[in-house]
């Protein structure tokens, strides 16, 4: 009896997961070889003829390679938003964890603030505008940080929670200091946490939309979601090459996610109980 429910539970999660999931993706992937004619239709009919090579050439050529500069960008802001992302929270995950004061408090309800609250767009453009930072790679980055650092946070601090003291002990007893003890024995153990807040956070940066469309207007500053808005106009839209453009954004953070997808379920998982 347990088998059979067992097995249902399957076949209806397999069932769910393939609407959710591989149906919409398989629409785009169908629009994007489609004619401009036949992609205006937007149904699941085949193609009459295949232009996948036609429309994938049209899409990078698309405003002098725009696509291209948009990818860089990307990758720029993701690379050092990340990066940032990682030491900043993981350490003031360890700070927050090791060492109890009445400063806590306040630090805890700062980060569920920050989980809970929209951001603030215009007071935010306000103060880019008055240090310079608007309209620049570093405002955003800068933003980036600042709106993900709560979760990344809570991440390591559950993580490190896990983690012995007396090894922090044992390194001070060697005569480590505070910065040595952090980097040389407990970032090296928050490996798994470490994947996971690299991947989760490197598709949510790439896939980002609304912060480079309100903090980094400007041709030269185009990100790759931002390049959906070339092949859409009021008047008419061009469907095969705005889904190919979709599938060429989709693809990287896929191929990630499919790849790291056992890390990012360990390094959840791997705080949520207390050692």
């Amino acid at each position: 009896m347990k088998q059979s429910r067992s097995l249902a539970s399957g076949i209806v999660a397999l069932i769910v997961a393939t609407v959710i999931f591989i149906l919409p993706f398989l629409f785009i992937a169908l629009q994007a070889v489609k004619s401009k004619s036949e992609a205006s239709r937007l149904n699941f009919a085949l193609p009459k003829e295949w232009l996948f090579w036609e429309n994938l050439v049209a899409v990078v050529e698309a405003r002098n390679y725009q696509l291209l500069l948009a990818y860089f960008n990307s990758t720029v802001i993701t690379v050092f938003s990340v990066s940032i992302l990682v030491i900043l929270s993981a350490m003031v995950g360890y700070v927050m964890q090791r060492r109890q004061s009445r400063w806590n408090g306040v630090a805890q309800v700062a980060l569920l603030m920050g989980l809970m609250m929209p951001p603030a767009v215009v007071p935010t453009i306000g103060l880019l505008q008055s240090i310079g930072l608007f309209k620049t790679m570093t405002g955003m980055i800068l933003i980036q940080v600042a709106y993900n650092i709560s979760f990344s946070t809570l991440l390591y601090r559950s993580f490190i929670a896990t983690i012995p003291r007396d090894l922090d002990e044992a390194a001070r007893i060697d005569g480590a200091k505070p910065w040595q003890i952090f980097f040389r024995v407990i970032l090296p153990l928050l490996k798994p946490v470490t994947v996971t807040n690299v991947v989760v956070q490197s598709i949510f940066v790439f896939n980002d939309f609304t912060n480079p469309l309100y903090y980094l207007p400007g041709r030269e500053n185009i990100t790759v979601q931002l390049t959906l808005y070339n092949f859409q106009s009021t008047y008419t839209s061009q469907y095969n090459l705005l889904f190919m453009n979709i599938l060429l954004v989709t693809i990287p953070p896929l191929i990630v996610f499919i790849f790291f997808n056992r890390q990012i379920v360990t390094g959840m998982t791997a705080g949520a109980v207390k050692g």
